[in-house]
């Protein structure tokens, strides 16, 4: 692998330099590097951050290769800026076993786009019954530590408390979807003034608050570590930084489309917002920005969920939930975050980056750009400004909920272990 050096970025978006790398590795980072016998990348006062890492990726297969594979959506994470991705365990059949997460473990290094690293289930088949087989699958060539059932709660707390213990003793953790059944049975969007307008089922913001106030007791009682899928709410966050005051190991996530869309969109009954958990008030994203500011919220992570155009392309109420997000996520947090003040782009790679890969112990991802450490990177022309047309998307899927809708930003290159994956916007 030759030499390349990137000549005039703005690493973590800070002053010009110039970003030489070996092989696979970051060799040197400072002004006026030789270019002798490297490929020179001009980067023009482009910012260059560390690969990105999503900690919840819905790639859809084994089961669901309409919607979905390895290869398509790690394609959709180089294109986005991702070099590691953590796969959910909600496919057909479940990831509940060793043998299923090995599979995807090994689709995503036949893909080369980005590194995969499965997600296992905690419970059987993902019904809520009986534990998975959760020291298989870490001690299986996936070497799996991020356990969920996402896309469904562990609403009993008897297995809740079972599945912290058992992850404790190799360091894992529980990520837990937060959606009290019961509470949420015929939900179609939020509960509030425009449900009740629209005459839709109520989703109520305590279904999740209820759950998160739970597992953080667990988490505290059991001495173990507790991550919060795709928080949603202002009560979520203040039961979330009150459990962080008291010292309880949790950690939590917000994903782009809480941070910018809110209910007032579902009065257009288009079915590409119907998300789980719905999109909340202005309340909620002010809120959600605030604590993702503050370090209340830990990270930004996607919850990618491609589906085929017959699956949303229909009357609202049999439409399925969710939302492609790969492919923009580092746009919406720029406009949501950066533009705003709220964030600088070293703590977007904080955000996006660091804190993604320290939870879910992605070796390699998530280091400091700088030399020895390995050339994961990514970069951004934060100046660019454009409308999303979905038809360039490399997900298979083209449920995006802002097509037509300009946002900053545009990824130009990636670099998977100093292999260019993106270079000029393109997919190698």
């Amino acid at each position: 692998m030759s030499k390349i050096l990137i000549r005039g970025a703005k690493v973590l978006g800070g002053e010009a330099q110039d970003v030489l790398i070996d092989g696979e590795t970051i060799e040197a980072v400072g002004a006026g590097l030789s270019a002798e016998g490297a490929t020179v990348v001009e980067a023009d006062g482009k910012v260059l951050l560390p690969g990105l890492v999503d900690l919840h990726t819905h790639l859809r297969e084994p089961g669901r290769e309409d919607s979905e594979t390895v290869l398509t959506g790690t394609r959709a994470a180089a294109s986005g800026g991702y070099t590691a991705v953590f796969a959910m365990a909600n496919t057909f059949p479940v990831a509940d076993t060793a043998g299923v997460v090995e599979q995807v473990y090994r689709l995503g290094k036949e893909s080369g786009y980005c590194d995969v690293q499965p997600i296992g289930a905690v419970t059987v088949g993902l019904e809520g019954k009986k534990l998975a087989e959760l020291g298989a699958m870490h001690e299986s060539a996936a070497g799996v530590t991020v356990f969920s059932d996402d896309g469904k709660c562990v609403d009993d707390a008897v297995i809740m408390r079972r599945a912290l213990e058992y992850v404790k003793a190799f360091g894992g953790v529980v990520a837990q979807h937060a959606q009290e059944p019961r509470l949420t049975e015929g939900a179609q969007m939020n509960e509030g003034v425009v449900s009740a307008e629209l005459g839709l089922g109520g989703w109520p913001a305590v279904a999740e608050e209820s759950i998160i106030a739970r597992d953080v007791l667990l988490a505290e009682h059991v001495g173990s570590r507790v991550h919060i899928c795709h928080l949603s709410t202002a009560g979520s966050v203040e039961i979330v930084r009150w459990a962080k005051s008291r010292g309880i190991d949790v950690t939590a996530e917000v994903t782009p489309h809480h941070l910018l869309l809110t209910d007032e969109l579902v009065r257009s009954y288009n079915p590409v917002y119907k998300v789980n958990p719905p999109l909340r008030t202005e309340r909620d994203v002010m809120a959600l920005r605030e604590a993702l500011a503050d370090g209340t919220i830990d990270i930004v992570a996607t919850d990618h969920a491609p589906h085929p155009h017959e699956d949303k392309d229909c009357e609202w109420a049999a439409a399925a939930m969710g939302m492609v997000g790969l492919e923009t996520a580092l746009s919406v947090v720029q406009q949501t975050m950066v533009e705003t003040g709220l964030l600088t782009w070293e703590a977007v790679a904080d955000r996006m980056s660091f804190k993604p890969a320290a939870i879910g112990s992605a070796a390699g991802h998530g280091r400091p750009v700088s030399a020895g450490e390995p050339a994961n990177l990514v970069m951004v022309d934060a100046d660019y400004r454009g409308a999303v047309d979905p038809a360039g998307f490399a997900s298979r899927s083209r449920n995006t909920p802002y097509e037509g809708r300009e946002l900053p930003g545009r990824v130009t290159h990636t670099w998977l272990r100093g292999r260019a994956t993106l270079v000029d916007g393109k997919l190698t």
